[in-house]
């Protein structure tokens, strides 16, 4: 496995179009404000936007992805860089040119879960907690407020976000937060087989479909539909590998991408 960075806080590693982003503070993975800084940098590495297809971001040790951003940056001296930076780092992984992908194990609390939520897929170990326990803590959790409601609904957001309430990875995957539950010990696995389903396919025709998803959130059919379509006629069509794909189909044999 290739390292690109490696710190006492983060790892950056690539490996066969997939890069390997390791949340390197065990027991729990808290996100204080130097972890936070050294995420937002790694983000904007070149080699994974040039040579990787999925970003997998997992955390180090066996208790945690990570349980959420440290209390103490949530200070007033400090909230002020922590929130903007942090939301920061969230909107970078939504509109992120590649698949990224959270490989979820033991807690993914407060921060975490946001982190994880950010991702286009969310797989989990069972035994996982998943939760915004930050009313408890006298705040609330403003990305989670965001992104929950257009996944599980006004309802059940209202649950986690004001009431704390603690989800079982299982209660994660029916909600819709989580893509698939796995037993312990086959977490890896299971994300490694993900990873190939993506690298099989075209990376430029799966940014494309990311982007024209994440536009879809929250608007109506029409409005949705209006950009799907001129995503599918005024880019989708100029590229390479949407030709490749036709004739590979009517040919019957595997494409051959080219990434553009």
């Amino acid at each position: 496995m290739n390292s690109i960075s490696s710190t006492d806080l983060i790892s950056l590693e690539l490996k066969d179009k997939i890069a390997w982003f390791t949340i390197n503070r065990p027991p729990l993975n808290i996100l204080d404000l130097p972890v936070l800084r050294q995420f937002d940098r790694l983000l904007n590495t070149s080699e994974i936007h040039e040579k990787s297809q999925v970003l997998v971001i997992r955390g180090a040790g066996e208790k945690a992805f990570s349980a959420g951003v440290d209390i103490k940056d949530h200070a007033v001296n400090k909230v002020s860089e922590t929130l903007p930076l942090f939301h920061q780092i969230l909107v970078k992984l939504k509109n992120f040119p590649i698949t990224t992908l959270a490989a979820v194990h033991g807690m993914a609390l407060g921060g975490g879960l946001e982190l994880a939520m950010a991702c286009d897929l969310v797989i989990a170990e069972t035994g996982t907690k998943l939760g915004q326990p930050e009313i408890n803590a006298g705040c609330f959790p403003p990305a989670a407020a965001a992104l929950l409601p257009d996944l599980i609904g006004a309802k059940r957001t209202y649950e986690m976000v004001v009431l704390g309430s603690i989800l079982t990875a299982e209660q994660g995957f029916q909600y819709g937060i989580v893509n698939e539950v796995v037993p312990v010990g086959k977490l890896m696995d299971k994300v490694n087989e993900w990873c190939e389903k993506i690298l099989e396919k075209s990376k430029v025709v799966v940014g494309l479909a990311k982007e024209a998803v994440n536009f879809s959130t929250g608007l109506s059919f029409s409005s949705a539909l209006e950009n799907a379509e001129d995503l599918y006629l005024n880019r989708l069509t100029k590229t390479e590998d949407s030709e490749e794909g036709i004739r590979a189909f009517l040919e019957k044999r595997k494409p051959i991408w080219k990434g553009c």
